[in-house]
Parts: structure tokens; C-alpha cells; sequence
């Protein structure tokens, strides 16, 4: 098969976005609404186009879709009028690199959606049993080590299976993800349903393919469908695993739906052989040609802005976690740190700005819900420094154990059991507080979920939080399920081991114990991260909880009662999650 190219578009990134899209959308909910559609119908339809219910009546949650997490500056500004007008004034940058807004008014979700299409930015496919987003590391072609460049291929296959024959119909959702860095998983292909990491074999360029990785109740390591997978097979690759997915998922039992259930039934080699079949058949039918989009023009740059003479006070705190130095000499790539993922309206105009003034005119999300600026001449990094700080982002720490992820949570999500952003705000002033303990720890992450689908990746983290709930005395009290030594590598997924369940109110002193026992083993061992864990059995992890996983009924006050982030008594009520439909 041949690769070739399609020209370049004028300004900016080929968008995404149909407006008919959003035209039909608006038909459906007119027919839903005189009663000619059924609400299950309008459900399924309305998830497909990246609009969520939520726990609260007469709000929805609205999903941006961005493929490989990339937003342009005009992109940027779109997303920041959604913010200020329907947003509540701010954004939150997913785990799966994508951008939602909460509690924004039904009404307004018509506006909203064509707001986006406006920037090309489409919604299609975002929820629902469809091909979700495609996440990418965010250092794609500019990081050392990796083979090549993904950011193309990854975009290539956004685009050719978006809208496609079986990409909506699916049994269950399918998570994809594509990366390259080599010796990590920085995409977190290992733990997607269909996953693509960057290879070269004899000077061709190509892809491991992997398929059935997941998280929640059955956590997979993603199986190893084929070693090589040629550049120019990419598109039909990817065809063959989402038709067999089509053809073999289960779409009696919701809970037992996902692809790593389906090759758990199958076995992993009759899966293979499905698959390997399945691309014989598309090969025989004449396949696609893959085509690479062109690089986006180089950014049109304002003038040059005075540069600062001296570094600003905290610059050094700031540079350590979030500049990385690029392949390319001169330039450097810059995490932005958002606090449990949230970016106001006016950040992101802000960012607009510094992306063409500063950088390659483009920004990127990341799975850990910040921001990357790549392409900043070293130089400007004082610069860049001091005008991120005059809008509140140049906050230090980044990637570092301070800089916790979380889901939503029971703030909005029906699933979810516990407020874990209540939690995991608590932990983030715990631990900016307390910069020595961040550095003794020095490759631990924090990962916080509200219930066990894990959607805030707890299972994956150095320490996760689950939320879960006790009773004391007859009444629901908020607590979370502690796992440690999870991760991602460059041979796979390991997931954390569950040592214990701490009352809610008590997580943070839980943590403190943990990370001296973390780093008295970090010492010992000589290792870092998740694998520093493995000096220490299970028991040894739950003895250093000891009492603090205790809520005697005479020990309790009032405020066990409330969780983290509320002020009313806790009850559960969590129900049917539109993040499961």
C-alpha cells in the first residue's frame, strides 16, 4: 500500500468538526422532545455526540474531543468562550486528554456544541459504545529516543475511523491510544483497548500492536497482538481489531462488554487468529491507503516581546518539574501544571497568546491532566515564565507526587461513590506544603477514582485512592481503598495492590505513613518508583496503616460523616453512570 500526503491546510490543524453533526443533533432533540423519539433512543444518540447526563437535573456534561490532545490557538479561545458562557468559567482537562465542561444548562448545549464545531473541535464519538479519543504522548516529536514521529499517524487514524461504519455500533466502548517514547509508555497504550506503540524493523518504520488493556473491575495488561505492524497496514490494522470487536463483543451483559472480556472468553491466541484473519479479509477487499496529513504551517509569530533580564522569584522551583529539554537543541518543551486538571476561560485566551508568541503555535493535553508548550527557544524560558505566572500557571511541581489526578467524582458523575476531588484537593495543599516529602518520593505518582471503574487511573498509580463507603454505628461513612505500586513501562501494565481501607477523614495521614515507608524502601532498594513497593509485602503495607484504617463508632465525630469537599452527610446515591453506557 502506498502512504501519501494531503496538502496543507492554510492555517492551522484540519479540524474534526461536521456541522451537520450538530444540525442533526438538534433534530433529534426536537423529535425526543414532541415524543417521537424514545429516551433510551435520545440517550444512546445524545452519548454518541458527547453530551452527558449528570447527577443534577437540568445540567449536562459536554466532551471536547481532541485527538492526540491538541488544541490550536483559535481552538483555545473557542474552548475559553465555552468556559465563560456555559462552563461555569472554567474547563477540566481529562485522563484521556480531552477537555469537559460541567454543569453547563441543556439550553445552552445546542450553542455550546456549535461553539465548538466553529474551531473544528467535534464532540462525535467522545461517549457512548463508540472508537472514543485517541491519545498520544504529548512529547510526540520532540522526545529522545523515540523511533519517529506519531503525531501523524495518530492523527490518521482520529480521522479515518471517526464517523466510520462499525466506530458507533460497538458493543462497548473502545479506548485507542498511540505512542512512541521508547522504554516508557507515555500514551498509556497498555492499559486502551486497541493500542499502536512506534517501532523500526531493518530501517522500516512501523508499529506494535496491542489490543484488550483495561482498568476497573478486570484490570488487563493489553496483549500483544503482533510485534511489526508496517506503517502502511496502520489504517487496516486498526480496522481489522475494531471489526473483530464488533463481530465477537458482548452485547447482552454491559458489565462483561469491554474487548479484554472478549479475548478472555476467546483465549489470546484464537483472538489473534481472529485478527490476523480479519486483516486478510480488508487486504483482499483492497484496504486504505494510509494517508499522512501534512505538518501544520509553522506559526505566524507576533513581535518579539521584551525578554526579562533576570529570572523571575520562583522560576528554579518551577523550571525543575516543568521544562524538559527536546531532541532538538535550543528548544524545550514546558508542562503546565493544572491543579486536578481545571483551566479557566481566561487561562486559555492567555495560552492562546503564549503559544504563537512563545512555542510552536499549538498546545497539548496530557494524561495527566496538564498542558504542554513544546518548542520554547531556551532562551525565552525566563520570559515564558514570568507571563505564565501573571496568569496563575506557572505553579511548580508538575508530574511530581504533589501534582494528584482525579476523576470528577460524585461531584457530577452518578456512578461515582465519594467526592474525589474533595480528597484529592486535601492531598495537593498536603503535599505543596510539604516540598521535602515531594522530592524524597521523587518518582511516585497520586491518583484519586470515586468509585472502582477508575476513571481518575488509581489502579496504575504509585498510590491510589478508590472511593468507597463503611458503616459506623448504622451510617454511611465516606472512606477509600488504598492501592500502591501500580504503573505503566515499557513491558506493560502493573496494578496496585489493595493494602487497606482508611476512613476518609484519615487518607491524609495515611499518606504521610506511606511515603516514609516508600522512602525508606527507596533507600534500601536503590529503586524508584512503583517497583520501590515490591521490598515490602502486603502485610508490612497494611501494618503501616495499622489504626488509622479503624472508625470505631466511639472514635467517630460528626465530621466522618461528611466527605471530603461537602458539607452535607454523606449518603450514596450513586446510579445508572452515562460514563458506563
Amino acid at each position: 500500500m502506498t502512504v501519501t500526503h494531503t496538502p496543507a491546510p492554510a492555517v492551522g490543524r484540519l479540524g474534526f468538526a461536521r456541522h451537520e453533526d450538530v444540525d442533526l443533533f438538534v433534530e433529534r432533540l426536537d423529535a425526543f422532545e414532541r415524543g417521537e423519539l424514545s429516551a433510551d433512543d435520545w440517550r444512546g444518540f445524545r452519548l454518541l455526540n458527547g453530551v452527558y447526563g449528570q447527577r443534577q437535573d437540568g445540567v449536562m456534561m459536554i466532551r471536547a474531543k481532541l485527538p492526540a490532545g491538541i488544541a490550536t490557538p483559535a481552538q483555545l479561545r473557542a474552548l475559553a468562550d465555552i468556559a465563560d458562557t456555559h462552563g461555569g468559567g472554567k474547563g477540566h482537562v481529562t485522563t484521556r486528554q480531552n477537555v469537559q465542561y460541567h454543569f453547563v444548562p441543556t439550553a445552552d448545549v445546542e450553542s455550546a456544541l456549535r461553539t465548538l464545531a466553529d474551531a473544528g473541535i467535534t464532540t462525535k464519538e467522545a461517549c457512548g459504545h463508540s472508537v472514543r479519543n485517541w491519545t498520544c504522548c504529548p512529547f510526540a516529536g520532540v522526545a529522545a529516543g523515540e523511533p519517529f514521529d506519531p503525531t501523524p499517524y495518530v492523527e490518521a487514524l482520529a480521522r479515518h475511523l471517526l464517523r466510520g461504519p462499525y466506530s458507533s455500533t460497538l458493543p462497548r466502548k473502545l479506548k485507542p491510544s498511540l505512542g512512541g517514547c521508547c522504554g516508557t509508555d507515555c500514551s498509556q497504550a497498555f492499559i486502551n483497548d486497541l493500542g499502536f506503540l512506534a517501532r523500526t524493523r531493518d530501517g522500516a518504520i512501523g508499529f506494535q500492536l496491542l489490543a484488550g488493556g483495561g482498568l476497573s473491575t478486570l484490570r488487563r495488561s493489553a496483549l500483544v497482538v503482533d510485534e511489526f505492524v508496517p506503517a502502511a497496514d496502520l489504517l487496516d490494522a486498526a480496522d481489522a481489531v475494531v471489526r473483530v470487536f464488533h463481530r465477537i463483543g458482548n452485547r447482552h451483559n454491559r458489565a462483561k462488554a469491554r474487548l479484554k472480556w472478549a479475548i478472555d472468553k476467546l483465549g489470546a491466541a484464537a483472538f489473534i487468529a481472529e485478527v490476523a484473519a480479519e486483516r486478510a479479509l480488508i487486504a483482499a477487499e483492497g484496504g486504505t491507503p494510509l494517508e499522512l496529513p501534512a505538518p501544520p504551517p509553522p506559526p505566524v509569530r507576533r513581535p518579539a516581546l521584551p525578554q526579562a533580564t533576570a529570572a523571575a522569584d520562583g522560576y528554579a522551583a518551577w523550571a525543575a518539574d516543568s521544562v524538559r529539554p527536546q531532541k532538538q537543541p535550543g528548544f524545550a518543551a514546558v508542562v503546565i501544571r493544572l491543579v486536578l486538571g481545571d483551566i479557566t476561560g481566561a487561562q486559555l485566551r492567555a495560552l492562546a497568546d503564549v503559544a504563537v508568541h512563545h512555542g510552536e503555535g499549538e498546545v497539548r493535553t496530557t494524561n495527566e491532566q496538564n498542558l504542554v508548550l513544546r518548542w520554547v527557544p531556551t532562551a525565552k524560558l525566563p520570559a515564558l515564565h514570568r507571563e505564565l505566572a501573571a496568569v496563575g500557571l506557572a505553579r511548580a511541581g508538575a508530574n511530581s507526587l504533589a501534582d494528584v489526578t482525579s476523576c470528577p467524582g460524585a461531584s457530577s458523575c452518578k456512578l461515582a461513590v465519594t467526592h474525589s476531588r474533595g480528597l484529592a484537593s486535601v492531598l495537593t495543599e498536603v503535599l505543596d506544603a510539604r516540598p521535602d516529602l515531594v522530592a524524597a518520593a521523587k518518582g511516585l505518582d497520586i491518583k484519586v477514582s470515586g468509585c472502582p471503574h477508575g476513571c481518575g487511573q488509581h489502579y496504575i498509580a504509585g498510590i491510589g485512592f478508590q472511593g468507597g463507603m463503611r458503616k459506623v454505628a448504622g451510617k454511611p461513612a465516606p472512606q477509600y481503598l488504598v492501592y500502591v505500586g501500580g504503573g505503566i513501562g515499557a513491558a506493560g501494565a502493573s496494578f496496585g495492590r489493595l493494602v487497606g481501607k482508611v476512613p476518609a477523614r484519615k487518607v491524609a495521614a495515611a499518606l504521610e505513613k506511606l511515603l516514609e515507608l516508600y522512602v525508606s524502601l527507596a533507600q534500601a532498594s536503590g529503586r524508584t518508583g512503583a517497583g520501590a513497593w515490591d521490598g515490602a509485602p502486603t502485610e508490612v503495607l497494611r501494618a503501616t496503616l495499622g489504626a488509622l484504617t479503624e472508625l470505631a463508632e466511639a472514635d467517630a465525630t460528626p465530621d466522618d460523616f461528611i466527605d471530603l469537599g461537602t458539607t452535607a452527610p454523606f449518603e450514596v446515591a450513586s446510579g445508572d453512570g452515562e460514563c458506563a453506557a
